[in-house]
């Protein structure tokens, strides 16, 4: 009888776990610094921001609500001037479509080419916790200058297998999310930083994948910010100093 209901719950949560990944929120992006553009033959919905400076940033964000809610961590490239490109995911911010890993891997890098191809000059990365699957997998596959992970995670199943006690990263056609993969591939220098008082991706995963990217032999700076949770990173005073830093030595 509880091998069944485990079983029954177990198949449950595979059907439904691609809507508890991707709660996508309606509220659509409007910001007038932004130019909103669907390139590539996939249709990938980017928000642009043309700056001054030499370097392109492709941002992904979240996987929570839409990229309305990301504005301190845009805020933080366009204060700086640089030219920021970042991705809608289909079915949040009133994009159409279904979002799966699958999708939005191949979105990514329909929008890496797109830019690759009007950009001159450098080209960073930036996740923030779902979407640093997304940067990472990029510059696994694609020539990035650097990546900027915000709240990473190391394999997004083992996080879904200690919040259903089930085991995510075996079953069947549950989307896996495994960055660790990719860690071989990458080469580019790598700013992580993750709250101190993150509860949904606990800081010490952060640690864990930047202690898996030096193994290696990739150059990680690990930052772990105090007063900072999994919503207010962005938000938190230093931020943007470390991005600038960061880049400012990376892309010398």
């Amino acid at each position: 009888m509880l091998v069944g209901t485990y079983l029954l719950y177990a198949t449950i949560m595979v059907l439904a776990h691609p809507r508890l990944i991707y709660p996508f929120g309606p509220d659509p992006f409007d910001a007038p610094e932004f130019r909103q553009e669907i390139v590539s033959e996939r249709d990938v919905a980017l928000a642009i921001y043309e700056g001054e400076s030499a370097e392109a940033v492709l941002f992904f964000m979240g996987n929570g609500g839409a990229l309305a809610y990301f504005t301190y961590t845009l805020n933080a490239h366009v204060a700086a001037d640089r030219h920021l490109y970042a991705v809608e995911y289909p079915g949040g911010g009133g994009i159409p479509g279904t979002p799966s890993e699958a999708r939005l891997k191949a979105d990514a890098l329909a929008a890496y080419d797109w830019i690759a191809a009007r950009h001159e000059g450098p080209i960073v990365v930036h996740g923030y916790s779902m979407g640093t699957g997304l940067a990472q997998y990029v510059a696994a596959e694609r020539d990035v200058a650097a990546i900027i992970l915000d709240a990473p995670f190391v394999k997004m199943c083992a996080l879904m297998t200690q919040a259903s006690w089930l085991p995510a990263c075996w079953l069947p056609f549950v989307q896996k999310w495994n960055s660790a993969a990719l860690a071989p591939a990458i080469s580019a220098p790598v700013l992580i930083q993750h709250g101190q008082d993150d509860q949904m991706i606990p800081p010490s995963v952060g640690r864990s994948l930047a202690d898996l990217m030096e193994e290696a032999d990739i150059s990680v700076t690990f930052h772990a910010v105090p007063n900072a949770n999994h919503n207010n990173l962005a938000g938190v005073p230093g931020y943007r100093d470390r991005i600038d830093a960061f880049l400012s030595k990376a892309l010398k």
